[in-house]
């Protein structure tokens, strides 16, 4: 029987692509106050970037329950017998924890790997993504879980905040600080490591930003496949797409929808791009990946990592 994957909808996948690769996606929670919806279920990203605008309740996340995996596994189960569950960061988030209870709880024989991805947004989307495809080609647990691992160190992910206001009404950031930042219209980034956020600089213009995020592909090491997700901004998205193309095949270029999990600490203007790099052959045939280029590399930092709340 095929392997079976999951993931959680900080992934950010495109529905399309779940379905065409048959990823089961468990949403996490949006809380407006006392109304709660399922990401992606009870509310689109659409619906919930309007209401972060214009209610006066900063929203709130919450991970999926361990119920809620048992109830998935167990459906899966009847299906095939193995399954790989891709999960969120657990440096960020309680829903590779909860993932792990979910798997005692469900009332089934069938293997069940959980792996901790320590990455976020279209990061563990490119890693279910590998490991949908090796999976489907035949290959069974053991093997799927071997090069899931080996996708997730060759992730990299740098983003842009177009403002700091978001993570100011999250309390991730101190108020003189993000009134000062708002000031002089700065535009922090954001990349991660070992499993959590951490500011890598700032930029003056939004343009400068992307021209960043683009720098990140045009030194990367031989990549395999890119994300490029966006809150609010399908155009620009695309732009970068169209730029990226010249330099690397679309084939292998997604643009996906920063959902509410990132999106409550971003809001609009968001821009993120995740890629992977060459390491595994997951997904990919050899001879479609690129030359091997110069490593791009971030300058050690020696600030705080951003505590972004726990879903």
């Amino acid at each position: 029987m095929t392997v079976k994957i999951v993931t959680d909808s900080t992934a950010d996948l495109p529905p399309q692509i779940a379905q065409q690769l048959g990823i089961t996606v468990v949403p996490v929670y949006v809380c407006f106050g006392e109304k709660v919806y399922r990401d992606g279920v009870d509310i689109s990203q659409d619906e919930f970037y309007q209401k972060l605008i214009e209610s006066p309740t900063h929203p709130t996340t919450s991970q999926p329950s361990p119920s809620d995996f048992a109830n998935v596994y167990s459906k899966l189960s009847m299906e095939t017998d193995e399954i790989v569950s891709i999960q969120v960061t657990s440096k960020l988030s309680g829903t590779y924890n909860s993932a792990l209870q979910g798997r005692e709880l469900a009332r089934t024989r069938c293997r069940i790997e959980v792996v901790d991805s320590l990455v976020v947004s279209m990061g563990l989307g490119l890693v279910a993504m590998a490991a949908a495809r090796l999976a489907k080609a035949g290959e069974g647990l053991p093997g799927v879980v071997e090069e899931t691992r080996q996708a997730i160190a060759c992730i990299r992910l740098l983003g842009v905040f177009d403002t700091l206001k978001y993570l100011l009404r999250s309390g991730r950031l101190g108020k003189a600080k993000a009134l000062l930042g708002s000031m002089l219209n700065v535009k922090p980034l954001i990349t991660m490591r070992d499993g959590e956020l951490f500011p890598t600089g700032q930029v003056r213009t939004r343009s400068k930003g992307i021209e960043r995020l683009f720098e990140l592909v045009k030194n990367a090491l031989n990549i395999q496949e890119v994300a490029i997700v966006h809150s609010t901004t399908p155009d620009e998205a695309g732009s970068l797409r169209e730029r990226i193309g010249s330099i690397f095949d679309k084939k292998w270029i997604h643009i996906a929808r920063l959902g509410p999990a990132l999106g409550v600490h971003g809001g609009p203007g968001t821009l993120i791009l995740a890629l992977r790099e060459k390491g595994s052959s997951i997904g990919q045939d050899a001879s479609e990946g690129k030359p091997s280029r110069k490593r791009f590399s971030l300058p050690p930092l020696h600030i705080p990592k951003l505590g972004f709340s726990r879903l």
